[in-house]
């Protein structure tokens, strides 16, 4: 005699459907995680470390790779994102509350646009590169930095300039427009400032016995 279960093809529906879930419900609580929060504590670049040990990693390859030191690279990535895997520009209003289109391609971490992300991509980077991915980014900023210093002559330690050419691009950096610009002068004095502290910090922090660092 069959076991009413077993021949029951409705209880036997049901278990499939509770075992597709159990299986669906892990991969979902992993895609969940694969998005960077901010850091608790974003003013302190050694504690963003602490905190995030494998963005140290990151910007440690980038800083090989591409020559640009890892407090200025780290600066932009504050600058542009405040940290947020997922950022973009604010929308347009309309009458100042109809929500409009945004005003640029920018995404993630770098805030990189469509076409020049493309063309990392085809340079330096892969087709599974991500700009909500932060060594992707953080590698993306050195890949453009080092092209301005090869192309624009501007010194890889230069926080200041490197961000006008980041904000107003090669060919905005080249016609020296940017000079009459305050808000494109403020926002690199902001880079250049928080660059110049995140140094500091990054050598303390460096130079600490072993026992006391967090990265």
């Amino acid at each position: 005699m069959t076991s009413g279960v077993l021949s029951c093809p409705t209880a036997g529906r049901s278990r499939a459907l509770a075992s597709r879930r159990l299986l669906v419900l892990p991969l979902l609580l992993v895609a969940c995680g694969c998005v960077s929060k901010p850091p608790q504590r974003p003013g302190e670049l050694c504690a963003i470390f602490a905190e995030k040990p494998g963005w140290h990693r990151s910007a440690q390859r980038m800083e090989r790779k591409w020559k640009i030191p890892v407090p200025i690279a780290m600066a932009f990535v504050h600058r542009e994102s405040s940290y947020k895997a997922r950022a973009k520009p604010p929308r347009t209003r309309f009458l100042g509350f109809i929500p409009g289109p945004r005003p640029s391609s920018a995404y993630g971490f770098a805030q990189a646009t469509d076409p020049t992300w493309r063309e990392y991509v085809k340079d330096a980077g892969s087709i599974l590169s991500d700009r909500d991915d932060f060594g992707d980014a953080i590698d993306f900023i050195g890949w453009y930095n080092d092209r301005s210093h090869r192309g624009l002559g501007i010194a890889r330690n230069d926080a200041y300039r490197l961000y006008v050419a980041y904000y107003a691009g090669p060919g905005g950096y080249k016609t020296g427009k940017w000079r009459r610009s305050k808000t494109i002068k403020r926002y690199a004095s902001i880079v250049s400032d928080r660059a110049a502290r995140y140094g500091a910090q990054y050598r303390r922090c460096s130079r600490a016995p072993k026992r006391f660092l967090f990265f």
